[in-house]
């Protein structure tokens, strides 16, 4: 059945992955209004969301905030395939970053990096970096059920000299490539919302007290990587811009978590600036009542980089 699904999927993958952004972009168009006004793609949990979230917004102004949010989604998805397709010039000219240089110098000190950073914006061109920097990329994400579909995504991420490791093998990879003293930078998603039985760690995240990723910060401190939160701003559709923003310069000297909450007051920054542009489809907030009690009582953390 895998197979089947993949063998009908594909060719239309791969033509319009060689469509012009013109027409990708009319195409995802068609797509958003068959998502949000036909099917409704979790709608109720984009709204839940966003009332959780903006409880001092308007309802009129969450909508605004909603639908402007199903278009990017749509855009997203599209710009996901056409990576297929893609030149390297083209998402050089798409995918820009304002201070390479900060990134450049910690290469040329020869610190290994680890860029941290929110389903915002874009995520999926981030891996255009390759292109500009001397240390091995490496992508560390969630393997697919489908072991084709899985396939095609390491080798559409791969495509500009990005390894995908997944979550289950990232420890003992990056532990390997440490000791054989390879220089590296290391891409993660870290605001994704974990098991609530394995949560080692709860915090205020916009306004609401979740269970929050640490693996980031974990790996940093075991391999003595330097964590980086990458902003990435959208410019205008199909262009994006991308900032360096050092957490720590000494993760194994920074208090446990502290690391973490400085990553998660950058996205909330990146999040109120423009709404838009954050992935609110997924559940980011749906253990908020499940919290220890203790946790209830910690301060929260309002210091945005740590040295």
């Amino acid at each position: 059945m895998q197979l089947a699904v993949f063998i009908l999927a594909y060719p239309l993958l791969w033509l319009v992955s060689r469509l012009p952004f013109t027409i990708i972009y009319l195409l995802s168009d068609g797509i958003y209004g068959l998502l949000y006004y036909v099917i409704g793609y979790r709608k109720k949990v984009v709204r839940e969301n966003l009332a959780l979230v903006f409880p001092e917004k308007s309802e009129k102004e969450r909508l605004k905030i909603e639908k402007k949010f199903y278009h990017h989604m749509c855009d997203m998805f599209m710009e996901m395939i056409k990576t297929m397709g893609i030149s390297k010039k083209e998402i050089q000219k798409r995918f820009t970053v304002t201070n390479m240089e900060l990134l450049t110098n910690l290469e040329e000190k020869g610190i290994n990096t680890m860029l941290m950073l929110p389903h915002y914006a874009s995520w999926e061109w981030v891996l255009s970096l390759n292109l500009q920097i001397k240390s091995k990329g490496y992508g560390i994400y969630q393997k697919i059920q489908n072991k084709y579909f899985d396939k095609l995504v390491r080798q559409i991420r791969g495509k500009f000299n990005t390894t995908l490791i997944s979550t289950k093998e990232s420890r003992k990879i990056l532990k390997a490539a440490k000791e054989s003293k390879e220089l590296l930078m290391v891409g993660i998603i870290s605001d994704q919302s974990p098991m609530v039985g394995r949560a080692k760690y709860w915090t205020d995240f916009m306004g609401i007290v979740v269970p929050v990723h640490v693996g980031g910060e974990e790996i940093c401190k075991v391999n003595d990587i330097v964590p980086v939160y990458l902003k990435v701003r959208k410019k205008k559709r199909g262009y994006y811009e991308g900032t360096f923003k050092i957490i720590t310069e000494n993760p194994t000297k920074v208090e446990d978590y502290k690391i973490t909450d400085a990553f998660l007051r950058e996205t909330e920054k990146s999040i109120r600036e423009a709404p838009e542009y954050y992935f609110w489809t997924h559940k980011r907030w749906k253990h908020r009542n499940k919290a220890p009690k203790a946790v209830h009582d910690k301060d929260i953390v309002t210091s945005n980089t740590l040295r």
